[in-house]
């Protein structure tokens, strides 16, 4: 299967770089690298996905590293820059004097010169020191957003990445970043599925030229904080059945049609083919309106960042809105 059945767009303000808008995430829990995560990893190489996402919390740069390795020992890509690689600044990196030497650590892992894309994971700050989950609530420190920013940009500025971007950010925090940056995010990922539509989001970010990622397409079922609630829709399931498509089908094709570049996570050979079978059929305005009535609950309240003694009393303030 050729990687030319996946389309491409623009990324943000940054005309000369294309994002893949079907990629592969790698976060898998718990949150260890195994074998059977490289050989994933490279069968996803070998059908065609070229848009990859890792992070230092995850643990699989290394693997993600050791399948491309083998992808291009193999013949199945000639080198690295075929592929769109981004990674993330976990929060316990989240300090000015921290970020150029947690993406040095992240190249050493992945063996690469460079990265696509480099993300600020959180919009917030932990007490310096192992990138590990869960933490101490008395750890959660508030994020110095001008000198991490800053950071972020001499990474751009290197050649170290050729994009910086940002993770789970509200239109609050993205107004702050754009307010002091130089270099303006190219990317916000965020979670965001037909029960969590994330639509004032997206007109805010299109309007600032900042490129969507959508996590967490189907829900995240399985993980820390995911839901079963996506793949559980009887709206979505009724709308698969009379498309003869699979509920996740439908979810990727709804993300794909927003306009925004969609991280799909399985580890299932058949499953990966089947997510990138979304391209040549598209959903009747009828079914898009049907989706754009689902009522919205966003699935990662991201609870482990609040509490009474830290600088995010609740989900709402973290989020900056309104959550259910």
């Amino acid at each position: 299967m050729s990687s030319s059945k996946i389309p491409e767009s623009k990324l943000g303000s940054n005309v000369a770089t294309t994002v893949p808008l079907l990629g592969f995430g790698t976060a898998a829990y718990p949150l260890v690298s195994s074998e059977t995560m490289k050989d994933s990893l490279l069968s996803a190489i070998e059908v065609g996905y070229r848009h990859f996402d890792t992070a230092a919390l995850y643990n699989s740069e290394k693997c993600l590293g050791e399948a491309v390795a083998e992808a291009v020992r193999c013949g199945i890509i000639k080198s690295r820059d075929e592929l769109f690689i981004t990674s993330k600044l976990w929060c316990s990196d989240a300090h000015p004097d921290r970020v150029l030497p947690a993406l040095q650590n992240t190249l050493r892992n992945l063996g690469f010169e460079y990265l696509d894309l480099y993300l600020i994971h959180f919009p917030v700050s932990i007490k310096a020191g192992s990138v590990s989950f869960p933490f101490p609530e008395e750890d959660v420190l508030l994020l110095d957003y001008k000198h991490v920013w800053e950071a972020m940009e001499e990474c751009q500025i290197s050649g170290l990445t050729k994009n910086i971007g940002v993770s789970n950010f509200s239109c609050k925090k993205l107004e702050l970043i754009l307010s002091l940056a130089k270099i303006p995010p190219s990317v916000n990922q965020v979670e965001m599925n037909p029960l969590w539509q994330q639509k004032k989001l997206r007109e805010f970010c299109k309007e600032k030229k900042i490129h969507v990622t959508a996590y967490s397409p189907l829900g995240a079922k399985g993980t820390l904080w995911g839901t079963n609630k996506v793949m559980d829709s009887e709206m979505l399931q009724e709308i698969a059945i009379a498309k003869g498509k699979s509920l996740p089908q439908i979810c990727l094709r709804w993300a794909y049609e927003q306009g925004v570049s969609v991280l799909v996570k399985s580890f299932n050979k058949e499953r990966m083919i089947e997510n990138m079978d979304i391209f040549d059929w598209d959903l009747s305005p009828e079914e898009l309106e049907k989706i754009n009535q689902i009522p919205q609950e966003k699935g990662n309240p991201a609870l482990f960042f609040t509490s009474d003694k830290g600088p995010f009393k609740s989900a709402d303030d973290f989020w900056d809105e309104n959550i259910n």
